[in-house]
């Protein structure tokens, strides 16, 4: 039965995105594109219809990775919780992803790619921006969210946001490399929390 042009796009799309993955995670910036594209069973013209070059298939490894990722960062916290909860709960989430089985080989990925965004101008311009529209989901996440009674503003919540994911980055990387193993979910809200205080988000 002949697959549908769309699923098999899809399909293609998929298996190229879980191949250029795993041989990043291994190569870093000596990753082959014709490599990516075999283990994925499929062509160099593959990637270029589907992404249009290498680096628009790194770039959509980012989106692809972060994706869900913030996703749960969203469910971790609804809408009903004020800042200070939502700051908290938002950290407990980013430490139990430490704790995932998978955790180090993404480690491994994110670091790779970093690795390879040093020495590409253009990668490094695509990495940033994709960043960019994924911090904004999370600075979306605390705007307007109830802090000592008045409604967090765009302003200060971009600030949090950027400050805490600049932190938890740090500090769950310190989990999966053994170097914070201890620190608890809870350690992980308090610091968070911290952020909150007036002097550090700032003034609306």
């Amino acid at each position: 039965m002949r697959i549908p042009r769309g699923e098999a796009k899809e399909r293609n799309r998929r298996a190229l995105l879980d191949a250029a993955r795993q041989v990043v995670a291994r190569d870093g910036r000596r990753a082959r594109l014709d490599e990516i594209a075999e283990q994925a069973g499929l062509t160099t013209g593959a990637v270029y219809s589907l992404f249009g070059s290498k680096n628009g298939l790194l770039t959509a490894l980012v989106t692809d990775y972060l994706g869900p990722h913030y996703e749960g960062m969203e469910q971790a916290a609804p809408a009903e919780l004020n800042l200070v909860e939502a700051a908290g709960a938002f950290a407990r989430y980013y430490r139990r992803v430490c704790d995932d089985p998978d955790a180090l080989r993404h480690l491994s990925f994110e670091i790779s790619l970093q690795d390879t965004a040093l020495r590409d101008r253009d990668l490094q311009t695509r990495l940033a921006a994709s960043v960019r529209a994924h911090e904004e989901r999370l600075t979306a996440l605390f705007v307007g969210r109830s802090h000592h009674g008045v409604p967090v503003t765009p302003r200060q919540a971009q600030r949090l946001a950027t400050a805490l994911r600049a932190l938890l980055v740090g500090l769950s990387q310190g989990v999966i490399l053994g170097l914070a193993e201890a620190a608890p979910e809870s350690y992980f809200a308090d610091t968070a929390r911290a952020l909150t205080a007036p002097d550090v988000l700032g003034p609306p």
